[in-house]
């Protein structure tokens, strides 16, 4: 009886918390653009990014940390390190690493780094097209520490909290932000269903000396006070929150061959609802090969299909090693790569 006014207390507390904070939207436009620390919104995981972004109820190994923090106390043995780097879009790199320990009857700990990072280029002006001599780059970063447990042996909850920080040229903008997750399996067949928010947090304004500049009160350099130090006034923008709610079962489960299917559903506050489904075929959960769909419903979507594959390896009962690929269409921007690299200990 206290184990299910756990599950139900805590579940209907998240979902309160979704209800205030999504109070507020207005889904005649889709808001696109208007969110900071768009670098938030990328998936970690090519196992995740194979299965179209479903991870909210699969989430059982480290990148559970990105999509569900609820699924990190899932993890098996003493802890996991794992580190997954993407070509994203326009020649930008973006990795993701996490680290989980388990501590027993305590619960388990994990930290995240998320880095983006765009090439240096020229600084072009009206006068020198070619460049002036000098270069400029945009970097975003995100460090997160949190923690996960079993309150029950098929309910679990987890926070992560992170603090965020983007920067262009000599400008940057900083905040801090938080997830929370829970993780049920239903006795029927051992559905999981998983529920997280993200990115729940403050917001972020530019700072920095590129929104500096000298002015002449009056314009005229013969009289009156010159070259005051005058600022541009920049805004305060949200950061990407998100509400995710997943389903995940096992429709095929023998000896060697697994089958999963999964299936999430999205709203974020800045963009239209919008669903991700995905599947993943085990054999003798050593190979894997995965597809799924993402995006589906969201408006002037360029996301679709996605497949991916993975090899696991198990040296001995306390070294694990983990290798996956994952592939995701973007339409007109062409495709985007996923390769991570993990081990279990």
């Amino acid at each position: 009886m206290i184990k299910k006014i756990l599950y139900f207390s805590f579940t209907f507390t998240l979902l309160m918390f979704h209800q205030q904070a999504f109070a507020q939207l207005d889904r005649s436009t889709s808001k696109v653009g208007t969110t900071a620390a768009q670098f938030l919104k990328i998936g970690a995981g090519a196992r995740a990014i194979g299965m179209g972004g479903t991870y909210t109820a699969i989430s059982n190994d480290i990148y559970s940390v990105y999509y569900n923090p609820a699924g990190v106390a899932n993890t098996t043995g003493t802890g996991q390190v794992a580190f997954n780097h993407a070509d994203w879009l326009a020649s930008i790199n973006y990795d993701f690493a996490a680290l989980s320990i388990n501590l027993p009857e305590f619960g388990t700990l994990f930290f995240s780094l998320t880095s983006l990072s765009v090439p240096e280029d020229k600084v072009r002006t009206f006068d020198f097209p070619e460049g002036d001599g000098r270069v400029w780059d945009a970097s975003s970063l995100a460090i997160g520490a949190g923690f996960a447990k079993k309150l029950t042996e098929n309910f679990a909850i987890g926070f992560h909290a992170k603090f965020i920080r983007e920067a262009i040229w000599n400008t940057s903008a900083s905040g801090f932000a938080i997830d929370v997750g829970t993780y049920y399996v239903t006795p029927f067949n051992d559905l999981v269903i998983g529920a997280s928010i993200s990115n729940f947090g403050s917001k972020m304004q530019l700072e920095g000396r590129d929104i500096l500049f000298n002015s002449d009160p009056n314009n005229n350099q013969n009289t009156g006070p010159n070259n005051i130090l005058s600022r541009y006034e920049t805004d305060k923008f949200d950061i990407p929150l998100t509400f995710r709610i997943g389903l995940a079962m096992d429709v095929l489960k023998e000896r060697y061959f697994r089958t999963t299917v999964a299936v999430d559903a999205t709203h974020p506050n800045d963009n239209t609802e919008y669903v991700n489904s995905g599947l993943e075929l085990a054999y003798d959960e050593m190979a894997f090969l995965r597809v799924g769909y993402k995006s589906l419903f969201l408006r002037d979507s360029e996301q679709g299909l996605t497949f991916g594959g993975g090899l696991k390896y198990s040296f001995n009962s306390q070294f694990t090693l983990f290798v996956n690929y994952g592939w995701a269409d973007y339409g007109r921007l062409n495709n985007v790569q996923f390769f991570d690299v993990g081990i279990g200990f």
